[in-house]
């Protein structure tokens, strides 16, 4: 009797502790993102994160319904796993986001693939991102030829981010670290924006700052939140509904 007791003790504990641990894993966010690339291991002499993005790119992105050549074949190219913390890198390629710390995420594959996609920037244009993250969206668009210029008010993020994308070789990037409404009006006009946290309205200072003929792909809402696409045309914008989203919220310093 005492003897299964105590079987039956350690047995309970051994259940919570493999529900528990796990838990604690995908909590602990601190670790800088991208700090361990050996757990990818190598399989044939390819990197296995290679395979895993091509499933992402396939049964993720492209089987959703994101078409563009230039979108697909970028994100099958960038490393994700050096974007995300390095007690995270076994789930970088999973069909969702990923806390990066500081109260932010990176985006889901599929969202980052699709507004790409809706953002239409064709090599050579000048883009402003509102939200660097961890700097994955930035380096899609970089892949793609943008020149990119990218705010992020959260000052380790800033920091952290352009010394990954410049440690990675994308020298088409510009990180400042600022206020996102604002924008980044030394750098205007822009063939495109993209807001990858969102405000309750479209700030007016990006509006402003985007060329006439330009897009700007930004969630909008706070507890119903909606991607748009907005055009700007020399009668004033157009506006576009897309799907329904959930983002971290944009907010001033």
């Amino acid at each position: 009797m005492i003897k299964n007791m105590r079987q039956l003790i350690v047995c309970r504990y051994f259940i919570l502790f493999l529900i528990v641990f796990p838990i604690l894993g995908i909590t602990n966010c601190s670790a800088n993102p991208g700090e361990n690339d050996n757990r990818q291991g190598a399989v044939n002499g390819e990197p296995k994160w290679k395979k895993k993005a091509e499933h992402m790119v396939k049964d993720q992105i492209s089987r959703r319904g994101v078409k563009s050549v230039k979108v697909l074949k970028a994100m099958k190219e960038i490393p994700r796993h050096l974007f995300v913390p390095s007690n995270l890198v076994e789930m970088a390629y999973n069909d969702h986001p990923l806390p990066i710390g500081h109260g932010q995420t990176i985006s889901q594959p599929y969202i980052v693939g699709v507004m790409t996609e809706l953002l239409q920037a064709k090599e050579g244009d000048k883009v402003l991102e509102i939200g660097a993250g961890s700097g994955y969206q930035a380096a899609v668009l970089s892949k793609i030829g943008v020149m990119v210029y990218t705010i992020e008010i959260v000052r380790p993020l800033a920091v952290t981010g352009e010394e990954r994308l410049k440690k990675l070789g994308y020298k088409n990037v510009h990180v400042k670290w600022g206020d996102g409404y604002k924008g980044w009006p030394e750098q205007a006009p822009f063939d495109g924006i993209i807001v990858t946290a969102a405000p309750d309205e479209v700030p007016q200072a990006l509006v402003e700052q985007l060329k006439v003929g330009g897009r700007m792909v930004i969630p909008v809402g706070a507890s119903n939140q909606e991607l748009l696409v907005i055009t700007k045309t020399d009668k004033g914008i157009k506006k576009e509904s897309i799907f329904p989203v959930r983002f971290v919220p944009m907010v001033h310093p």
